[in-house]
């Protein structure tokens, strides 16, 4: 007989946003810290740009390496449709931050992690300079800051620290957070107090923050999230790499039992795999109801 699940005080939404492909220009480099780049874009698409979500994605196309031509999806009245040109090269990005009147008119900023020339996206924005052409698409819909959270759990690595200090910033500092974070660099765990003038509300201050870094950083991370409580108003982000998630989802929604409402849990990468799908199950062997 299946245990059934705890209840919860914890209920979260989702909204649609009209399809919307924009053409941008780059306003704005800045190392954040070492391993991260933070990429200002600015343009007139930008008007009318939402994302209320703190885990929403857009879609960051970039400019072929083999010639620089920048492919973009054609927007129709029947959706979008692949261009004649060629396939898009696109990656899925957290939007740290919109601004309806910065310096340079609508501004939007995304944050990279630098890692090499491996990928298509982590060698662009290690060149990026102002005015390179780049183009976002969405985001199309929004899973809203849940309401009836009495405490919360944020579990990353670098990767998911704009979603991270977006959470920090959308659960204010009447509920307690707890970040457990696993990075590479140890200079990284900088990043939130460099982050909280960008994302008024997503500093570190009156916040547990643990950082994880070595070899046995997603081991300790692990054993540090079951030695939290998680209450009935409790409500846990997962985000990183997918692989490194799989024990944890299955340890608060098959060991502890929480509801789907209580635990978000998205894999933004995965080592050895180009170009993660991460609307797909985290864990295809064992896929959440």
């Amino acid at each position: 007989m299946k245990t059934p699940e705890r209840p919860t005080t914890v209920v979260r939404e989702r909204t649609r946003h009209p399809l919307a492909v924009r053409t941008l220009e780059v306003a704005a480099v800045r190392r954040v810290v070492p391993a991260i780049a933070r990429i200002t874009l600015r343009g007139e698409d930008l008007r009318g740009f939402t994302a209320p979500g703190p885990a929403d994605h857009v879609k960051v196309f970039f400019p072929r390496p083999d010639g620089g031509e920048l492919i973009m999806p054609l927007v129709t009245e029947e959706g979008i449709k692949k261009p004649k040109a060629g396939k898009p090269l696109s990656r899925d990005y957290t939007p740290l931050a919109f601004r309806e009147a910065g310096d340079h008119g609508p501004e939007l900023d995304i944050d990279f992690v630098l890692h090499g020339d491996g990928g298509p996206a982590s060698a662009w924005a290690a060149r990026a300079r102002p005015g390179d052409r780049i183009g976002v698409a969405g985001p199309r819909g929004s899973q809203l800051t849940p309401t009836g959270v009495t405490e919360a759990i944020l579990v990353a690595d670098e990767t998911s620290l704009p979603a991270t200090a977006r959470w920090l910033a959308a659960f204010g500092p009447e509920t307690p957070v707890t970040c457990l974070v696993s990075v590479e660099d140890p200079s990284t765990a900088a990043y939130l107090e460099e982050t909280a003038n960008t994302v008024p509300g997503s500093g570190p201050a009156g916040r547990i923050v643990r950082w994880f870094s070595g070899p046995g950083r997603d081991v300790e991370r692990e054993a540090a999230l079951r030695a939290l409580a998680v209450p009935e108003g409790g409500f846990v982000f997962l985000a990183g790499e997918a692989r490194a998630l799989i024990p944890l989802r299955r340890y608060l929604r098959r060991e502890l039992r929480l509801p789907k409402q209580q635990v978000s849990a998205d894999g933004y990468w995965k080592r050895g795999k180009a170009d993660l799908d991460h609307h797909a199950p985290l864990d295809p062997s064992d896929p959440d109801e």
